[in-house]
């Protein structure tokens, strides 16, 4: 079997090709496909096309995306629509006039409505207003849902999609201004550690509740959801509400997330909180029954899991992380 893992570069997409090694190692027969952003660029429609025609890959696993936190999104929301929506249509697209049938995609929780009912179950998406900080790449990953869902119903294929919470873990982007909470958080408590500062200040009142799953347990979810038979997939989804919830189905206060951090740093200091800087939407707790229903649950405590990614930042060269 012939895989392609666009973004395998990424945090999820490298956790997910980790994996399939394994299966490798293990004997399974598998092909694994991969580029860099520099060998193939995925919002060129005919480098897409050209590729996918001469490595006919049997499965697809849409892993590439530009992705930031609250900053990044805030300031370059042009190049966050643009960019996801023109990876999503190429890569989906050409992957069907390939011949490839079986094909996940991976999206986001910020598709859900900045006003929604907590947890928020799969059939929240649609029925109200986005978080407005995020709204661009809200709406090129729901594109993205309805992309494999129509072409699903048009002609056929199996293309589904998992929508994780907020993700973490070995291969993070720490970049000072444009990564997600916790790897900022990260970053930011190591460096008041080691220079020995009294005070670090967080983003906004410290009140928001958020959800974080560990990267691996985010690909050995996508693989299960993967590898599901078809009839069970369509047994506990809809053909226009077919994504599938994945979290760790628990969340905390950003304040409480950051003590967890200063904990697992050494940071003895103070923490404050600038309710000038926007919180964003208040609470982002997905429903995760479906996934579990189907039989698959997070197992990497946060704790555990932020203590392991810390270890693995003070691991990599500090020349390689300085920028990113």
């Amino acid at each position: 079997m012939k895989i392609y893992i666009a973004g395998h570069r990424g945090m999820v997409g490298g956790a997910i090709l980790r994996r399939l090694k394994a299966r490798q190692d293990a004997g399974e027969a598998l092909t694994l496909i991969t580029r860099t952003s520099s060998e193939l660029d995925l919002t060129d429609q005919p480098a897409v096309r050209d590729f996918m025609q001469a490595e006919r890959p049997d499965v697809v696993i849409l892993a590439a995306a530009k992705v930031g936190g609250i900053m990044a999104n805030n300031t370059y929301p042009a190049d966050f629509i643009y960019q996801n929506l023109m990876i999503e249509c190429n890569v989906i697209h050409q992957a069907f006039a390939a011949g490839v049938t079986r094909l996940l995609q991976l999206g986001s929780s910020c598709i859900y409505p900045r006003a929604v009912p907590q947890p928020m179950r799969e059939d929240a998406l649609l029925t109200g207003v986005l978080e407005p900080t995020n709204e661009p790449y809200a709406i090129a990953k729901i594109a993205g849902i309805k992309l494999c869902e129509s072409y699903n119903r048009q002609h056929g294929t199996d293309y589904r999609s998992v929508m994780p919470t907020n993700l973490y873990g070995p291969g993070d982007n720490f970049h000072p201004q444009n990564s997600h909470v916790l790897p900022a958080l990260i970053r930011r408590f190591h460096e008041a550690a080691q220079a020995g500062t009294e005070v670090v200040t967080i983003w906004g009142s410290g009140k928001p509740m958020r959800e974080f799953l560990h990267v691996d347990d985010m690909a050995e979810a996508s693989l299960f959801v993967l590898d599901l038979p078809q009839d069970v997939y369509a047994a506990n989804t809809q053909p226009m509400l077919s994504h599938i919830n994945v979290g760790s189905g628990t969340d905390v206060t950003i304040l409480e997330l950051a003590q967890t951090v200063a904990a697992a740093t050494g940071f003895k200091g103070r923490i404050d909180t600038d309710p000038s800087k926007p919180d964003g939407t208040m609470r982002k707790l997905m429903d995760v029954s479906r996934l579990a229903d189907m039989g698959w649950r997070a197992r990497v405590g946060l704790a555990e899991g932020i203590a392991g990614t810390y270890q693995w930042f003070l691991e990599q060269d500090s020349g390689s992380i300085r920028d990113k």
